[in-house]
C-alpha cells in the first residue's frame, strides 16, 4: 500500500506524476489487439514531466517497452535520468524478440513501475532481473486497471487454455441457417473477406462434428495475401485423438505452414472423404468437454483459437465460461423457421442471461474500404458484471458496422 503523503509536496508532486505515466501507460495498451498476447503499454517520464508511450503491435513488432524507449530516444529524453511505467512485468525470455528487461538494464533505465507482474511462467521474472542489476522496482501502481484490461487473458493463462474467440454469423432473427438447412451465404462477401482476416490471426479454427459434416468446411484463411504466422504443429496423417490431452504425432519433418490448425470437436468419426478427414493437419479431439479441448490445445502451443459452430458447440463454450471474445455478424435478413445460432445455452430465466459489453480496442482484421459491406459487426466481450452490462440513464451504444470500421491489422504472436 502506497504511503499517505502531504499535499503539494515533492513526494506528492512524483508520486502524481507516476500515476499519469502509468495512466498514459494503460492507454497506450488499448491501442493492441487482444489476442495470444495481453495488451501491453508503456510510458516514459523524463525529469522535467515529459511523458512518451509505447505499445505492442503484434508478431515481430518491438514489445511495448522498447517501442516506448525508442519513442523517449527520438524526443532526446535522458533514459538515465527517467523512470519507466509498463502495464505489465517486462519480460525475461528470448521469444521472437529479446528479454525487455535486459532492455530498460542497457538503456540504464534507474527506476521502473509495473502495475502487474506477468503470470505466464515463460514470461515471469523481469522484476527480479532488473532487481539484480540495481533498478529500482516498484509494483502495483494502478494494477486494478491493468488487471481488468486483460481480464479474459489472465484467465486463459490461469485455466492454462488459449484465448478464445467465437465467431457467429446469423440472420437478424438469429439464424444460421434457413429451415432446408441452406446457409451459404446468409453474411455479405465483405463479411467473409473479415472471418478469413481473423483465421489468418489465429493458431487454430475450431468447429463441431455437426458442421464438419454438414458444411465440409476446409478452415483455411484465404485473406489473397499469405496468412502471417506459421501454424506451430503440423501433421502426416489425419488425427482422431480418443484422449483429449493426447499428443499429435511430430515425428513426420515439420512444413513451413501459413494456416490455422483446423480442429473437430465432438464424438462421431469424421467423412473419410471429407476435407478435414484429408488434410494431415486435421486436429479431432474426442470430448464434449470446452475446457478439457482448449486445454489439450494449449499443451500443442496454440494460444489463440477462433470457434465457428455449430450452435451446439458455440452454445457448450458460452456456457463453459471460457469465450473471451464474441464477433457477431449480423446480416439483414429475416429466415424464420431455421436454425437458431445457439443451442444448449442452459439459460432459463433473464437473471441468468450471459451478458456482453462493446470492445472498443482494435479489432485486429482488415476490410476492403471498396467493398460496401450491409452487416452488422459486433464485436463484445463478456461483462465484469451485470451493471456493466447495463446501459446508464441517456447513454446509447451504436453498434460498429464493417463498412465504417478502421481496426488495426495486427498479427497475433509476439511476446
Amino acid at each position: 500500500m502506497e504511503r499517505s503523503v502531504e499535499r503539494h509536496s515533492p513526494i506528492s508532486a512524483r508520486l502524481s506524476s507516476v500515476h499519469a505515466a502509468m495512466d498514459a501507460a494503460l492507454a497506450a495498451a488499448r491501442l493492441g489487439v487482444r489476442g495470444a498476447n495481453p495488451l501491453v503499454g508503456a510510458a516514459v517520464l523524463a525529469p522535467d514531466g515529459t511523458i512518451v508511450t509505447g505499445h505492442h503491435r503484434g508478431a515481430g513488432t518491438p514489445h511495448a517497452e522498447p517501442d516506448a524507449l525508442a519513442a523517449a530516444r527520438s524526443a532526446g529524453i535522458d533514459l538515465a535520468a527517467s523512470l519507466v511505467c509498463v502495464t505489465l512485468e517486462p519480460c525475461s525470455h528470448h521469444g521472437r524478440t529479446g528479454p525487455c528487461a535486459d532492455l530498460l538494464i542497457e538503456a540504464g533505465v534507474p527506476e521502473v513501475v509495473i502495475a502487474l507482474a506477468d503470470p505466464n511462467p515463460s514470461a515471469a521474472g523481469g522484476c527480479a532481473r532488473l532487481r539484480d542489476a540495481g533498478v529500482t522496482v516498484r509494483t502495483g501502481v494502478r494494477e486494478a486497471e491493468a488487471r481488468a484490461l486483460n481480464a479474459r487473458w489472465l484467465g486463459a493463462v490461469d485455466e492454462h487454455r488459449p484465448f478464445t474467440t467465437l465467431k457467429i454469423a446469423q440472420s437478424l432473427d438469429g439464424r444460421i441457417a434457413a429451415a432446408d438447412g441452406t446457409s451459404q451465404w446468409i453474411t455479405s462477401p465483405a463479411s467473409r473477406e473479415r472471418v478469413h482476416t481473423l483465421r489468418a490471426r489465429v493458431d487454430a479454427v475450431v468447429v463441431g462434428t455437426g458442421t464438419a459434416h454438414a458444411d465440409d468446411p476446409r478452415l483455411t484463411a484465404r485473406t489473397g495475401t499469405p496468412a502471417t504466422q506459421p501454424a506451430r504443429t503440423t501433421r502426416s496423417t489425419p488425427v482422431a485423438h480418443s484422449d483429449p490431452a493426447a499428443r499429435p504425432d511430430h515425428s513426420a519433418q515439420p512444413a513451413a505452414l501459413t494456416q490455422p490448425i483446423p480442429v473437430v470437436v465432438g464424438m462421431r468419426d469424421l467423412a473419410p472423404d471429407s476435407h478435414l478427414a484429408r488434410d494431415p493437419r486435421t486436429v479431432h479431439l474426442r470430448t464434449h468437454d470446452p475446457l478439457a479441448a482448449l486445454q489439450a490445445l494449449r499443451t500443442q502451443g496454440l494460444e489463440h483459437v477462433l470457434v465457428e459452430g455449430g450452435a451446439h458447440l458455440a452454445g457448450a463454450f458460452l456456457r463453459a465460461g471460457v469465450v473471451d471474445e464474441l464477433e457477431l455478424h449480423i446480416a439483414p435478413l429475416l429466415l424464420g423457421d431455421g436454425l437458431p445460432g445457439l443451442a444448449g445455452l442452459g439459460v432459463t430465466t433473464l437473471a441468468d442471461a450471459v451478458r456482453w459489453v462493446p470492445d472498443d480496442t482494435p479489432a485486429g482484421v482488415s476490410h476492403s474500404a471498396s467493398r460496401p459491406n450491409p452487416d452488422t459487426i459486433l464485436r463484445l466481450r463478456p461483462a465484469d458484471s451485470p451493471a456493466e452490462a447495463t446501459p446508464t440513464t441517456g447513454s446509447t451504444t451504436t453498434p460498429t458496422t464493417a463498412q465504417t470500421t478502421t481496426p488495426a491489422t495486427e498479427p497475433t504472436k509476439g511476446r
